[in-house]
């Protein structure tokens, strides 16, 4: 079953979105070589409730923490841990705010300090396939439609889409139907309605799409071990163009502030 939702519950929505964007910009400022997972995991949770929400995650299925975390080829579903992040390293940060009975869902991949110029550049396709996707989130185009962006844009630099996960609906729930796969045929899929929420979240690997999941039972990783990058948006299918609920504003203020010192 998709719901759509009312005017009102987008805007309900946004703001669970926007103290997500929030929650992410906090983690931003402490991602630098030394610091652990499981310290951003708790600045994120203490800002969350601080802001009256609920870290969404935490519990949820079992899931032992407040954020995802998964450094280089661990794609998603990484539990926070105390060791500490090196020099070169990447880490997609995946939070989710319960707040006012509707779900916040969002994620961004960030360097750790000097990173390589390939994986970089990764990043940089991965962020710009998620918009590439947002485009087609307007009413009458399909899921396929969104997929087909994404896949035709990371292809064309020798990147592969993971598969088996995919985005998926938001509302009252984490996770609602339709799911959204990162991959797929133009024309193909459930038709898009406005009032349909959805989390768009491309994750791209470096070599193969091939994953495999740890023993802890969470966390995915590529199977060749090259690395991973992951970014999701939170969306409301609109008329004329996709309205991004969530936001990457305050992770990029941040980010903009450390490359200027």
């Amino acid at each position: 079953m998709i719901y759509l939702k009312t005017k009102e519950e987008i805007e309900l929505l946004r703001e669970s979105n926007m103290l997500n964007a929030k929650t992410l910009g906090e983690v931003a400022r402490l991602i630098e070589p030394g610091v652990t997972t499981l310290k951003l995991d708790k600045i994120a949770e203490e800002f969350i409730r601080d802001n009256g929400g609920v870290p969404a995650f935490l519990d949820y299925g079992g899931f032992p923490n407040s954020l995802c975390t998964s450094v280089n080829d661990q794609v998603v579903h990484g539990i926070p841990n105390n060791t500490p992040l090196k020099d070169g390293d990447i880490v997609s940060v995946d939070c989710g705010v319960l707040l006012n009975g509707y779900y916040g869902d969002s994620a961004y991949t960030f360097c750790v300090g000097n990173v390589d110029e390939e994986i970089r550049t990764l990043l940089d396709v991965t962020k710009t396939s998620l918009y590439q996707g947002i485009e087609q989130a307007i009413e009458g185009k399909r899921i396929g439609d969104i997929g087909y962006a994404v896949q035709s844009y990371v292809e064309k630099y020798g990147f592969s889409v993971v598969r088996e996960m995919v985005g998926h609906g938001v509302g009252k729930n984490l996770h609602e139907s339709p799911e959204v796969p990162n991959y797929g045929r133009r024309g193909n899929g459930v038709k898009l309605k406005e009032g349909m929420v959805i989390a768009i979240e491309p994750m791209i690997n470096s070599g193969k799409r091939h994953i495999v999941q740890e023993a802890d039972g969470w966390t995915i990783r590529t199977k060749d071990r090259k690395v991973s990058a992951h970014f999701e948006h939170t969306v409301a299918v609109g008329k004329n163009e996709a309205d991004i609920l969530s936001s990457f504003k305050f992770v990029e203020e941040v980010l903009h502030l450390q490359s200027e010192k």
